[in-house]
């Protein structure tokens, strides 16, 4: 059974510093010449950007709900193997959710660490970290850790009220030149941050001059000879359902800063079925990647990248080429935005985009939808989650409609619009390797025979038209 030093970075709430802490030891670690593998909790894709560059390693989402408490496990099992230290960063606050962060550090006995922001609060400190330690019986709590600390006079009031029994890890001080800078999705992404490492530095610095800079305690995590752990998603689809293969396909995948939220373990499921990946860029005006039978389009921020993406004409034509010729596209929420006909922003301005699937989006200030989402079709449940601040308009009528899994509530359409999948929601594709498959190869199991073709001839005329006119 695979052993390896682990902790869980939680916080009371969002906003917190968790992902500056987690990142800061990460950095420490590696610093020492340490083999470090962080994970996140939940369906985040802009912390794991950090916390991959301050790693070294690609970070993997953990969540016993959309990735499954087996899958987890082998996640951990394999990282276990080969690190010496494994981070895990939670997801708001500890025992937010369901499954909440708590959940998922019992499950796997991984002891939690809490960062608390200080500023603004003395002996309330003592009270809120005794709250986070004793809500839950079970839970293996570690310590505190103060974030956004005002003085070292500041830093010893904290301490002290910390109660007897609770570890005090240590403080890091309020200062600008820690924080990540953030934007209405969450952390800017880490290519974005011109000082990036810079900053990690400066966190490990100062991880450094505290007690959570040690090896926290070692965790044993089971794997399938271990305890009767099954095979993973991707062995189980390979060995039973061979039909659900990729082998060959060429699938192309925009790849830059407007298209950026891309899961690995997604990555990996096409690769293990066999598929050939390839990446381009759209804001770059890359055309689409000579000999690629389908094209994944994953979300990101058209928004802040509009006018620039609606002047790459060769961009533009390749994947106009691409429909026209019936080709998959496989687009989520940002990259469903780039395929409508038009895309306005919150001040008013409508930019075009490639009009390849009827309909247009109105980016708001308000969210429009947040929460994880399933959809169930032929091929099972395939799980995912949704998170966008723009409102679509269509005339098309959805193939299928996701839901919420707690409330059963309705959730995002699946619209199909000839050789087009498109959908706000953003799946976990080793949730449902067969569903996954069927994305890629046109075996839809939510549109109807008829209706796809008929669908599929008309965007074929609209997009030669296209093509024509540019």
């Amino acid at each position: 059974m695979p052993t390896c030093a682990a902790l869980f970075i939680s916080a009371p709430a969002s906003g917190q510093g968790k992902t500056t802490v987690t990142a800061g030891l990460a950095r420490h670690h590696r610093r020492l010449g340490r083999r470090v593998r962080v994970f996140k909790t939940g369906p985040d894709f802009l912390d794991p950007m950090i916390l991959a560059r301050a790693s070294g390693a690609p970070v993997y989402s953990l969540d016993l709900w959309m990735v499954g408490e087996a899958a987890c496990r082998r996640l951990l099992a394999d990282a276990a193997r080969e690190a010496d230290l494994i981070l895990i960063e939670g997801v708001m606050g500890l025992f937010d959710g369901t499954p909440s962060s708590a959940d998922l550090a019992t499950v796997f006995g991984v002891p939690v660490v809490a960062v608390i922001a200080a500023q603004g609060m003395a002996q309330t400190f003592g009270a809120m970290a005794f709250g986070l330690a004793q809500f839950r019986p079970g839970v293996p709590f570690h310590g505190v850790l103060a974030n956004r600390v005002g003085s070292a006079r500041h830093a010893h009031l904290l301490e002290a009220a910390v109660p007897a029994g609770l570890r005090w890890t240590g403080s890091l001080p309020t200062t600008a030149e820690l924080e990540l800078p953030d934007r209405h999705l969450g952390l800017q992404q880490a290519d974005e941050i011109g000082d990036l490492d810079a900053r990690l530095d400066r966190a490990a610095d100062a991880i450094a001059q505290t007690t959570l800079a040690a090896l926290p305690p070692a965790v044993e995590f089971a794997t399938a000879a271990d305890a009767d752990v099954p095979a993973s998603a991707v062995d189980m689809v390979i060995a039973a359902a061979p039909t659900g293969r990729l082998d060959g396909l060429h699938i192309a995948i925009a790849r830059d800063a407007a298209f950026s939220f891309i899961y690995p373990a997604n990555l990996d499921l096409l690769k293990a079925l066999g598929a050939r990946l390839s990446f381009f860029s759209p804001l770059a005006d890359d055309p689409v990647p000579d000999g690629a039978d389908a094209l994944y389009l994953p979300g990101g921020y058209p928004e802040l990248h509009a006018t620039q993406l609606a002047r790459q004409a060769r961009s533009a034509s390749s994947i106009r080429a691409h429909v026209a010729a019936g080709k998959r596209i496989v687009a989520e929420c940002g990259g469903m935005l780039y395929l409508l006909d038009n895309l306005s922003l919150v001040d008013g301005t409508s930019t075009p985009m490639l009009g390849l699937l009827r309909g247009d989006a109105t980016m708001q200030t308000r969210l429009a939808s947040l929460g994880m989402q399933q959809l169930d079709a032929a091929h099972g449940t395939m799980t995912g989650h949704t998170f966008h601040y723009s409102r679509m308009t269509t005339p098309l009528t959805p193939v299928l409609q996701a839901k919420h899994p707690q409330t059963e509530a309705s959730g995002e359409a699946v619209y199909v619009q000839g050789p087009i999948v498109a959908t706000y929601m953003h799946a976990y594709w080793p949730s449902n390797p067969a569903f996954a498959a069927s994305l890629f190869t046109g075996a839809l199991p939510c549109a109807s025979t008829t209706a796809h073709s008929a669908a599929r001839s008309t965007l074929a005329a609209t997009a030669s038209a296209s093509l024509s006119s540019d």
